[in-house]
């Protein structure tokens, strides 16, 4: 079975056709860019554009940039706050007349991982962090989800949330080594260790692909693995949800 995966950033937004098998990509990925004014509308108009690009009649599963709960936006993140108490599986079934289900960005990578890259089999509390402009995290408990455990919103010394002082972006903005950089995610991989104790964690987004860089920083306990995946996890995630999340997550009342 093919599913169309739908990843949504703040930057652009993609799509593909995957194979809900293997978790491959059968087609090509197509990426729109993300309206600037990242109002609802807009970038709901971008989604109908993807669907129709592939001509797809079915189920849609959708990544999105912000702390979801059964598919509506709590908070709106880095999007317009016009976002906020949107309904956006509603919002977009009715601009493209398919059926969506809609998680949290880094929830739907965290699919990808436990279901088709390094993370198949594994049990326990797992823990997948994205790092990029934040730091997105995905926690799984025995291969179920938990949605939405945003440890990168953790408040840390001046800043709202430490994903501000130790995301990749971090890094590129403030011109550091891997080695200081490393440092900084380290104390905050101290910090998810203290406060959730997970049994393995995996790292996903650009980042992970240079593991070896700042390796060396990383100290804690918990094994530290890069995810297989990647940049397509999100996607590939996400075609997964719209299939799997509804029935087999442990998800919490409005």
């Amino acid at each position: 079975m093919e599913v169309l995966g739908i990843d949504i950033g703040g930057s652009g937004i993609k799509g593909a056709l995957i194979d809900m098998k293997t978790g491959e990509m059968l087609t090509e990925r197509h990426r729109i860019p993300t309206p600037k004014s990242r109002k609802p509308e807009a970038m709901a108009a971008v989604v109908g554009q993807i669907v129709k690009h592939f001509d797809y009649k079915g189920p849609v599963g959708c990544g999105f940039p912000t702390v979801i709960k059964n598919g509506v936006c709590k908070s709106h993140g880095n999007l317009h706050p016009s976002w906020d108490g949107v309904n956006v599986e509603a919002l977009f079934e009715r601009v493209t007349g398919n059926e969506f289900t809609v998680i949290n960005d880094a929830d739907a990578a965290g699919y990808a991982v436990m279901n088709y890259g390094s993370g198949q089999g594994e049990n326990g509390f797992v823990v997948i962090i994205t790092i990029g402009t934040g730091l997105g995290s995905g926690a799984f408990f025995n291969g179920k989800l938990i949605p939405n455990f945003e440890l990168g919103q953790i408040p840390y010394k001046k800043y709202d949330k430490i994903e501000t002082w130790a995301a990749g972006s971090a890094k590129d903005r403030e011109n550091l080594s891997y080695k200081k950089w490393g440092k900084r995610f380290n104390r905050f991989l101290e910090l998810v260790e203290l406060i959730a104790a997970p049994d393995l964690i995996f790292l996903g987004g650009g980042a992970s692909k240079d593991f070896e860089e700042y390796r060396k920083q990383i100290k804690i306990e918990t094994p530290v693995v890069p995810a297989r995946l990647q940049n397509h996890a999100g996607i590939i995630g996400a075609a997964t949800a719209g299939l799997r999340f509804k029935k087999e997550c442990i998800r919490t009342p409005i």
